[in-house]
């Protein structure tokens, strides 16, 4: 993998770049579609490269290794012949599933055990468990095996937890470095940064993941229900630390708000459930604002979707005709909500890397997320 600065904005630390992959280059800053469970929820592969403009979709650890499970993947020939995608693919270790499954898994030193949300049976990850499951699903950029702490945390808890975070990566890049990949291409290992909302151990975090000096680093652990204030206080200290010349990536974040905030902080790379969850529940972002297209102000709405679009959804079906399909609970209506969601996310990175290029998107930023956030 390589990864080269092209612009820096003046008033920012925003910031262009260009990464290279052996299955594609991808523009900086982007955003990636999370394709949880070998798809983009309600998006064919072709939509995704044709008209959301997608360069790099994420693969989900945990819910591939328990299904299909790794046998068929590796008979396939990874991920990528798989699904059928044949650009770039990041996969996360599974470490925020792991989390997320409070009730049903144990945190060791060894690694985590947890039950399988599909049947009850029971698994073990560690570290170097990780990077041989995601070596098979074979994702170009591959994640350490971390713990997300939650939110609020005890300051204690999080100091122990970074310091085994940091004693799995050396575990994950000791395996990382003693195997290869499987299918005829390159990966490459992205270790994590943790530490709650604390500043010190934040610090600490990014000062070890930064000595490891791998090709590119991850901030992890925000988004998970801390106020947006201290998100951004996190991602600028540690930013600030991470190696200018590699790309950082914020994990999870987040609403098109938060994106333009973090890239102004230095972040390049971004991914989120949020744009195809909240499709599907009727929530669009658009670029005057946020819409619930359930809403009775919609019901004979003509106007498009969004008309000043190059998205041929956006422009062919109207307001009305999208709340009709997601009140009637027809499957269309989640695919053109996911569609549209998706296309805006890409559009508004395009931007963001348009505008660090000209010089113009610290006053550009301060004027769309004043838009991005209303509700319509």
């Amino acid at each position: 993998m390589k990864f080269t600065l092209t612009a820096q904005d003046p008033l920012s630390k925003a910031r262009a770049g260009q990464l290279t992959t052996d299955h594609g280059t991808i523009q900086t800053p982007i955003f990636m579609p999370v394709g949880t469970a070998g798809t983009v929820k309600a998006v064919h592969q072709h939509e995704l490269r044709d008209d959301i403009k997608a360069q790099i979709i994420l693969g989900n650890t945990y819910h591939l290794y328990l299904r299909p499970g790794l046998n068929v993947l590796e008979k396939a020939g990874g991920l990528h012949r798989f699904n059928g995608w044949d650009g770039p693919i990041l996969t996360d270790s599974g470490g925020y599933q792991v989390y997320s499954l409070t009730d049903v898994r144990k945190i060791k030193e060894e690694g985590v055990t947890f039950r399988s949300h599909i049947d009850g049976s029971k698994h073990l990850f560690t570290p170097e468990g990780a990077m041989d499951i995601q070596r098979t699903i074979g994702g170009d950029i591959i994640m350490a095996f971390d713990e997300c702490t939650p939110y609020p945390c005890e300051y204690n808890y999080a100091r122990r937890s970074i310091e085994m975070t940091h004693r799995w990566l050396k575990r994950c890049c000791d395996r990382f470095d003693s195997t290869e990949p499987k299918y005829g291409y390159s990966q490459t290992l992205f270790p994590i940064v943790q530490g709650s909302v604390y500043k010190d151990l934040r610090v600490k975090s990014a000062e070890v993941i930064a000595s490891f000096e791998r090709e590119g680093n991850a901030i992890g652990g925000l988004s998970v229900g801390e106020p947006a204030e201290e998100m951004y206080a996190m991602t600028e200290l540690v930013c600030d630390i991470l190696p200018q010349q590699k790309p950082r990536y914020l994990m999870g974040v987040g609403t098109p708000v938060n994106i333009l905030e973090n890239i102004a902080l230095g972040v390049d790379m971004f991914d989120c459930v949020m744009p195809t969850r909240n499709a599907r529940n009727g929530m669009l972002f658009t670029k005057e604002g946020i819409i619930n297209i359930r809403n009775e102000k919609w019901k004979d709405d003509f106007s498009p979707i969004e008309a000043n679009s190059d998205l041929w959804a956006d422009t062919q079906h109207t307001k009305a005709y999208l709340r009709h399909l997601m009140v009637a609970g027809e499957m269309l209506g989640a695919q053109l909500a996911s569609l549209h969601n998706l296309h805006f996310y890409l559009w508004l990175v395009r931007q963001a890397r348009e505008k660090i290029i000209s010089g113009e998107f610290y006053d550009w930023k301060n004027v769309m997320v004043k838009k991005l956030g209303q509700r319509l």
